[in-house]
């Protein structure tokens, strides 16, 4: 059980050496390892598949003692990705207040927070008041006036929290989405690691996203769908260690043959209880507040419910259940559905706390006096009114949302965000020659740009990508593909439904963890398996290390257009590589 990218494969061992596989064979064989177990081997390898550790030939290459080298293996797991999650929070943080405005959006969520975090609901600002709040330091009267907002709390306590410790203004709007940007590649090397068994990949995964420059945009942006990308890879994580727990408790429970191995056995497959399940819990809350950040969470609560069920059924066949979709019905459905959408419902209904607790007077948060007013009488009357009026807001919410089509000018179709086509300005500048780092020498006015776009050749080695993990789900049933593809699908698909409203290719940054982790797939196919020949090792690591040099290549080439750094006019142009990008 040697492969870098493919440690739960079960086909039988390669072909003779006289009989050379035809190139059909070679295609089906892409991306595995030859000479995996087969099934009469022992079931604990593919119950929970060991992790690859570095070869004795690269210590002795490095010239690293092998008792050295075991050390560094054993850390590696933890230090590799704290490595990259330090360089993602170097770049993160980099002075983070810049620009020292209010870019985009952070003119409802920055100001949202503020009113969230210190009266419980959102109040009604003036129009000047982005420009009191920069000019004053922060230090502005909160108004009084509730405001009628249409999205969920809780993104706003996460960016309010900042603005708490750090003060009112850019920094510390942009400290929590910063933060969270940089945890999450933490979290996805350790996903990556987890579901490759291999840190190698893991770290690869990660930095990958750490050079993404619609992560790193919105990583530095006080928006509320990198919150939600941050608690949806946290949801995602957590049902991957549960995945690991209920099928090491499995293999625990097998029975041992003569011979010392454990093979599948039906009885046991059928009636293991796999118990609480504390991970899968977890995950529950994290959906919770995803919801409670924006509504599309929703669509992910569905389809990772759909897809935790589906690995309880692959674990209980390889555990050597005959029926395991009826097994998994009768033991395990029951704690999916209690852990995860209960679980949600509550945990947004009390994100909403503040609102609830506001006064029912007039005074207190939108539409929280509906039920005593507008609202009396009907059918639903023994309900409590904070019940009714909140159900009322979320339904005036949701007419807001499906008959949103008013028109703006970096809105896109959904179809064009996989190949990075119209992204998204968020700020922008022409600053005189030796002003706001404009070069005195520059002959003309020079342009400053926060751009919210994917770095390219990441996005469009993606396409390659996910037209590969599509094939080892559909072909291969490789359960990491499909874990993948259900991450990007969530994330993606839904938005098709709504082609007619008015949508941003930033939304994509919920399913960007999936695109990295879908090129890292492939990377580890190129790569080969570690009992690859040197030739084949040492070609695919050529190739995807040339990947990889171009991708930081490339996030290097657009850093001006990720932080608003000024350069001349011209260098900006010539990163204006398609029309439609302004």
């Amino acid at each position: 059980m040697t492969s870098t990218a493919s440690s739960t494969d079960t086909r039988q061992g390669p072909a003779p050496h006289d009989q050379r596989p035809s190139w059909q064979q070679r295609l089906r064989r892409f991306g595995y390892a030859a000479g995996q177990a087969g099934p009469a081997d022992d079931v604990r390898a593919r119950l929970v598949p060991p992790y690859t550790a570095p070869s004795a030939r690269l210590w002795a290459a490095l010239g690293v003692p092998r008792t050295l080298g075991d050390r560094l293996a054993r850390w590696s797991g933890w230090g590799g990705p704290l490595l990259v999650t330090l360089m993602a929070g170097v770049m993160r943080f980099w002075n983070l207040g810049s620009p020292k405005a209010v870019i985009f959006d952070e003119t409802y969520y920055a100001k949202d927070a503020w009113a969230v975090v210190h009266r419980g609901f959102e109040l009604n600002w003036d129009k000047n008041a982005n420009n009191l709040i920069l000019n004053s330091g922060g230090h502005v009267r909160l108004p009084s006036e509730a405001a009628y907002v249409v999205h969920p709390p809780v993104g706003k306590y996460v960016i309010g929290l900042g603005e708490l410790v750090f003060g009112f203004d850019p920094f510390g709007w942009r400290f929590m989405t910063a933060l969270l940007g940089t945890l999450s590649v933490l979290m996805l090397c350790r996903i990556g690691r987890r579901m490759f068994r291999s840190t190698f990949l893991g770290c690869v995964a990660g930095t990958l996203m750490a050079l993404d420059g619609l992560h790193f945009v919105m990583s530095r942006t006080s928006l509320l769908d990198g919150v939600l990308m941050f608690f949806v890879l946290a949801a995602f994580g957590c049902l991957l260690i549960d995945r690991d727990r209920a099928r090491e408790r499995l293999a625990a429970a097998l029975p041992s043959g003569a011979d010392g191995r454990v093979r599948p056995d039906a009885h046991t497959a059928e009636t293991t209880r796999l118990g609480w399940r504390p991970w899968r819990w977890a995950a529950g809350l994290m959906l919770g507040l995803a919801i409670g950040t924006k509504w599309n969470g929703l669509y992910i609560l569905a389809a990772f419910c759909v897809m935790a069920v589906l690995w309880d059924v692959g674990s209980r066949r390889v555990a050597g259940a005959h029926h395991p979709y009826t097994t998994v019905l009768r033991r395990d459905t029951g704690i999916t559905f209690l852990a995860t959408v209960p679980v949600a419902i509550a945990v947004y209904l009390v994100s909403w706390i503040g609102w609830i607790r506001s006064p029912a007077d007039g005074s207190g948060g939108y539409f929280r006096d509906w039920a005593a007013t507008a609202g009396k009488g009907g059918d639903w009357t023994f309900l409590p009114d904070w019940l009714r009026s909140l159900w009322h807001y979320e339904h005036e919410v949701y007419e807001f949302h499906i008959g949103l089509s008013s028109p703006h000018t970096y809105q896109s179709n959904p179809w064009s965000w996989i190949v990075d086509a119209r992204p998204v300005s968020y700020f922008y500048e022409s600053p005189s020659p030796g002003t706001d780092g404009c070069p005195a020498n520059a002959g003309a006015k020079c342009a400053r740009e926060v751009l919210a776009i994917g770095t390219p050749v990441l996005w469009w080695a993606a396409c390659a990508a996910l037209v590969y993990v599509l094939w080892r789900w559909f072909f291969r049933r490789d359960w990491r593909a499909g874990a993948i593809a259900c991450g990007v699908a969530a994330g993606y698909l839904p938005w098709f439904l709504y082609q007619e409203r008015t949508i941003f290719f930033f939304y994509a940054v919920v399913f960007v963890p999936f695109l990295c982790l879908a090129v890292t797939m492939l990377i580890g196919a190129i790569i080969g398996p570690p009992g690859a020949g040197d030739t084949r090792r040492v070609a695919g690591a050529t190739a995807t290390g040339v990947l990889v040099l171009l991708i930081a290549w490339n996030f290097i080439y657009f850093w001006p257009l990720y932080t608003g750094t000024s350069i001349p006019i011209d260098q900006w142009r010539s990163r204006m590589w398609l029309d439609t990008w302004v």
